[in-house]
């Protein structure tokens, strides 16, 4: 069974978002590390950056897979977590706090809404 921490919010996508503010902290989960297997690489997006929900914003590359990254809200990035350049390996081994990959600055924080909790998302993958 993933961990799924209940502080959190997540997309269908495998997305977390820590939210403080009115900013969000964004990784991917416990569940998508361990279906990628050991990522060697992280495609991050410029700061600055807009995005909307649901677009990718960058790629994990594992030793199985290319995945893509969804935004989980829509906002402007004001950090990346440039730790991951070096050592992609945190998105395996810290996911949920050394393993984040941006914070956001939220446009539209209505967008909170259509996010799963932790009980949602532990039901979306058991029914896979």
């Amino acid at each position: 069974m993933s961990n799924i921490p209940e502080n959190l919010k997540y997309t269908s996508d495998h997305e977390w978002a820590r939210i403080e503010g009115n900013k969000a902290v964004v990784g991917i989960t416990d569940h998508a590390q361990n279906t990628l297997g050991d990522v060697v690489y992280v495609e991050l997006p410029k700061v600055g950056r807009k995005v909307a929900k649901g677009e990718a914003f960058g790629t994990v590359e594992s030793v199985k897979a290319v995945s893509e990254l969804f935004s989980p809200l829509s906002g402007t990035i004001t950090k990346i977590n440039e730790e991951l350049t070096g050592e992609p390996e945190l998105l395996n081994t810290d996911t949920y706090s050394d393993g984040w990959i941006i914070e956001i600055e939220l446009s539209d924080t209505k967008e909170l809404a259509e996010l799963l909790d932790a009980a949602a998302y532990a039901k979306l993958l058991q029914n896979g």
